[in-house]
């Protein structure tokens, strides 16, 4: 697979971060930062040849600033391979809304957190998330209070690293911790394009990219449900129920900041359209003929996947009573239709989506109000909701389901006016 497919295939698990298009060209070359920390070691070169650390923070300071005097910390979410100031500056700035920009207009400094290794484990990167904060209050001028945050997983990273800090009595000196569409109680890769990524493997090894991803210790910890192989029974990780108990034994949330969350999906129970049991990509290639994928419904024995090979075994992939998240309210990605863009870059190889959009972080799990169980509990009427039900003390959710991290006006104006 050229490493453009395979860029295309680990898009199908979707970045979890500040999402591009697919036919969205390479983003320019961002400003020069201010400053430049590096955390960790050294794990290998760009394609520059520059070192890559474990983390990175770029910061940009905020108008009439010459240091760090109101900083706001954003942490960059999942994806293969590291962080890009690039790519991260271009969805900030260059999109519906200018975030950072904005930020910097008002006399705030932006702190751009990157990972060396976007897939590893979320306890690891909170460890260089705790250094960027304590880094941020060591060199901040005057005693203006922090606010953390970050896009995706990156909510979820900085959620762990101030609850962590509280637990060891350290005081991070935040005010206000927000997440933007980070799935506190979970995130949706339909079990069909698991198990489909996991027999691309399977049949040729060196179509690995999306399993690996799938497969990745971040992956697990985030998934709602996960297979790890064709015919595994869809359950939690237990790289997830670890994560989720470490989690509860620095208390859950950091208790000292007001909490913020912002949710690209609906709040109003109206889901995408999508209907359960419908046809969601095809292959119609010589190399998987007849190979279909399903969008999630309930019941027993339910089929989602139906898996050829002309050079491999057939299977077919069913699961057992699992809501129909396909169609929830939620932030959205073009799951399928990525997947299919990445078997007709392959030889021999077609598909079309006529699902390809589809619910990646439902807002019930964006904004915490609700557990995932259930189809009905996917589609509560948020607004409806005792205020208290939520682990926030305020949120919002978008207008509209729109694309997963999408920086919009609504939901951007709406953050900054609380920070």
């Amino acid at each position: 697979m050229s490493e453009q497919n395979a860029e295309r295939s680990e898009q199908a698990v979707g970045p979890i971060g500040l999402v591009r298009p697919l036919d969205a060209s390479a983003p320019p070359t961002a400003p020069a930062p201010d400053e430049t920390w590096h955390f960790g070691q050294v794990l290998k070169e760009d394609a520059e040849g520059r070192p890559v650390h474990e983390a990175t923070a770029w910061v940009y300071h905020g108008e009439g600033n010459d240091g760090l005097v109101r900083p706001v910390l954003l942490a960059d979410g999942f994806d293969s391979g590291h962080s890009s100031l690039d790519g991260l500056y271009d969805g900030l700035e260059r999109g519906d809304y200018a975030f950072l920009g904005e930020l910097r207009r008002r006399g705030r400094d932006v702190i751009l957190l990157g990972w060396g290794d976007r897939s590893t484990s979320l306890l690891r990167n909170a460890r260089f998330a705790s250094e960027a904060i304590l880094r941020a209050v060591a060199e901040r001028r005057g005693g203006e209070p922090l606010v953390v945050g970050g896009f995706s997983m990156g909510g979820l990273v900085t959620r762990y690293a101030l609850a962590k800090l509280e637990h060891q009595r350290i005081d991070h000196q935040t005010a206000t911790y927000f997440s933007w569409d980070t799935p506190h109680r979970g995130a949706w890769v339909p079990i069909a394009l698991q198990a489909f990524a996991h027999y691309l493997k399977q049949v040729n090894p060196y179509n690995k990219a999306l399993s690996d991803q799938i497969n990745s210790p971040a992956s697990k910890q985030m998934l709602w449900r996960h297979i790890d192989t064709v015919q595994a029974t869809a359950e939690a990780a237990t790289e997830r129920e670890e994560f989720l108990a470490e989690l509860d034994r620095v208390g859950g949330w950091p208790q000292r900041p007001r909490r913020l969350a912002v949710a690209n999906g609906r709040g109003d129970g109206s889901g995408n359209g999508v209907a359960a049991g419908a046809p969601a990509l095809r292959s119609t290639g010589l190399v998987f003929p007849r190979t279909a994928l399903h969008t999630q419904q309930e019941g027993s024995g339910a089929v989602v996947a139906e898996l050829h090979a002309l050079l491999g075994e057939d299977a077919t992939v069913s699961t057992d009573d699992l809501p129909e998240f396909d169609g929830a309210p939620g932030g959205t990605l073009s799951s399928f239709g990525i997947a299919a863009a990445a078997l007709n870059a392959l030889p021999l190889a077609s598909a079309d989506a006529p699902v390809p959009t589809i619910c990646f972080v439902p807002a019930v799990s964006a904004v915490s109000v609700r557990d995932l169980d259930t189809t009905e509990l996917l589609h509560t009427d948020i607004g409806k909701t005792d205020p208290e039900e939520s682990d926030f003390d305020d949120y919002l959710c978008a207008s509209e389901n729109e694309p997963h991290t999408k920086i919009t006006r609504e939901l951007g104006e709406w953050l900054i006016e609380r920070f």
